[in-house]
Formats: C-alpha cells, sequence, structure tokens
C-alpha cells in the first residue's frame, strides 16, 4: 500500500511542487507559531496531494514543504521529529483521500488521526525532548488541548468542504493522461 509505484510525470511533478510552495506559503508566511503551539491552514494543499499522489508522494511532498519551509523561514531551531511528523502527516492524508471519495467519515477520521496521532501524541513527545520539559508539564499540554479542541472541528470541515469543492477527479483524469 505504501509503494512508490506510480509512474509519475512531469505534470505532476509540476503540480506536486506548486502544491509544496503553498504548503510552505500557509504555514510559514500565513500561519501562527510560537515556541509551543503552531496554527496553520497548510493541511489544504495536503488534501490534494493525498487525493492526487497517495500517501508516499504526499508524505514526501510534506517532508519537501517542511525542509524548504525550514530553510527559508525558520522560526525555531529544526528537529527532525517534526519533519517526522510531516511525512506521517502526508501518509494520513493520502490513506484517506486516495482514490476514495470525500466523504464526512473520511473527513472526520482523518483529522481525528492527525489530531491524536500528531498534536496529541508526537508533538508533545518532541517539545519535552526540545525544551528539557517533563511530557506532563502544563506548557506542554495546555496549548496542545486547546488547539485541538477548536483545530478539530474546523480542519474536518475544511477536509470535507475542500474535498468537496475541488474537480479532484478531473484532475486525476488529466494527470494521468498527460504524457
Amino acid at each position: 500500500m505504501l509503494v512508490m509505484n506510480k509512474k509519475i510525470n512531469a505534470h505532476m511533478i509540476t503540480m506536486l511542487g506548486l502544491l509544496i510552495a503553498l504548503t510552505v506559503v500557509l504555514s510559514r508566511i500565513f500561519g501562527f507559531e510560537t515556541q509551543f503551539i503552531k496554527i496553520s491552514f497548510d493541511f489544504v494543499p495536503k488534501i490534494i496531494m493525498g487525493a492526487l499522489f497517495g500517501p508516499v508522494w504526499t508524505g514526501v511532498g510534506a517532508v519537501a514543504a517542511d525542509t524548504i519551509g525550514m530553510m527559508l523561514f525558520a522560526r525555531s531551531a529544526f528537529f527532525p521529529g517534526f519533519t517526522l511528523n510531516a511525512f506521517i502527516g502526508g501518509l494520513i492524508y493520502g490513506y484517506f483521500f486516495y482514490k476514495k471519495e470525500v466523504s464526512w467519515k473520511n473527513a472526520i477520521l482523518c483529522s481525528l488521526s492527525l489530531t491524536i496521532i500528531i498534536s496529541l501524541i508526537l508533538t508533545p513527545i518532541w517539545l519535552a525532548i526540545m525544551y528539557n520539559q517533563p511530557l506532563t508539564s502544563v506548557v506542554i499540554w495546555g496549548p496542545r488541548l486547546i488547539k485541538a479542541l477548536i483545530m478539530f472541528p474546523i480542519q474536518s470541515i475544511l477536509n470535507y468542504v475542500v474535498g468537496r469543492a475541488l474537480p479532484l477527479k478531473r484532475l486525476k483524469n488529466y494527470l494521468a493522461t498527460v504524457r
């Protein structure tokens, strides 16, 4: 399921590049970030990547966006755990949206998976390591829980709305037929 056996052409690379650039802009320029929390809408291009390219390519695109964004617009020290988060997030988007109809169920399960795995499990571990804080610290958990409560419904709704509003089938057909 996570094998990169999909044949990729120049149009697909171009589309992936544009989505990576859009991810960087939404994450680093229009995102809100402090030492312990980051809120952005960079998941919108990741939905499109997931629907068009599948889990592995979306993970690779998310890693590229994270790395490029960090090189161009660093707001804190580089930590590889957050790049791992980007890859896992890409895998999750690809799993829920590749070759599947965008439904409320997929939109909510995708948001729930991202919230639990990345926001509530991995990110607190990375922050505890980075800032030498105990994993039970309110400094780490306070902002995370508030963000999860606010962003989960917003992200679920936007996953569904963006996934349904975009002509993803037409884009998939176009990318498949162009050589």
